[in-house]
């Protein structure tokens, strides 16, 4: 059974400051591609009750979002929040000041990262998958292959996730959305590399093809080959 990326991002947020983590949990779910532009948040009785907050205070975070330009709400029958069509552009942080403000978080979010994603693909790979979790893994790395430049990353974020997922494990999953964002951050400081794309596609490829053969170290040996290419990148960029 699939572990929704969306439980794992609609998750009960922690008591003392509801306001600011539902404020994050809604940009998790929008970055990392688990609502897309266009969709529709979850009703808002339901969406207080998964992230265990008052509807007063999930009212007050969608009302932040739109007035940061993530969101909409519309009236009517079919009315409801629903993500922009067009998202507000990554903030760029210049490559020196990022890397004075991170000290040794750059190398902390690497090896947090590799330590999550290899062993997913290594778990995923490890069960016996359902015609639906293929049918998840497949078409989410056919809309990676095929994105835009200006929905790379998110569509990115998306299949890491949905690897997560067909694991089963609904805390690895959370783990994996936590530590995109963290990386998501450093990544949209350095540019979107055409030639990187491509190699990343095929190596996302790689590691689809090793989980769905059911062959645990190719997709561990070809997901840390594709980590190891990104902290090149982050290293050359920001270190």
């Amino acid at each position: 059974m699939v572990v929704q990326a969306d439980e794992a991002v609609f998750r009960p947020v922690r008591a003392g400051n509801p306001f600011e983590e539902t404020v994050e949990r809604l940009l998790q779910a929008i970055k990392l591609g688990v609502v897309v532009p266009g969709d529709r948040l979850p009703p808002e009785r339901e969406l207080a009750a998964r992230l265990n907050v008052s509807r007063v205070t999930l009212r007050e975070a969608i009302h932040a979002l739109t007035k940061a330009g993530y969101v909409e709400s519309r009236r009517g029958r079919y009315g409801g929040t629903f993500v922009n069509e067009q998202l507000p552009k990554p903030r760029r942080t210049t490559a020196k000041r990022l890397a004075r403000d991170l000290a040794d978080g750059l190398d902390d979010a690497l090896t947090l990262r590799f330590v999550l994603e290899t062993g997913a693909a290594e778990a995923a790979a490890t069960r016996e998958l359902s015609d639906v979790e293929r049918d998840h893994l497949e078409r989410c790395l056919a809309d990676t292959s095929a994105a835009r430049l200006a929905d790379y990353r998110r569509l990115d974020s998306r299949l890491h996730l949905a690897i997560a997922e067909v694991t089963g494990s609904p805390s690895l999953t959370s783990a994996m959305a936590d530590v995109r964002m963290r990386l998501n951050e450093l990544l949209d400081a350095i540019p979107l590399l055409e030639r990187n794309i491509q190699h990343s596609n095929e190596q996302h490829t790689a590691i689809v093809t090793a989980i769905l053969a059911g062959d645990p170290e190719a997709a561990r040996q070809a997901m840390q080959e594709h980590l190891s290419g990104t902290a090149v990148l982050l290293h050359g960029f920001l270190a």
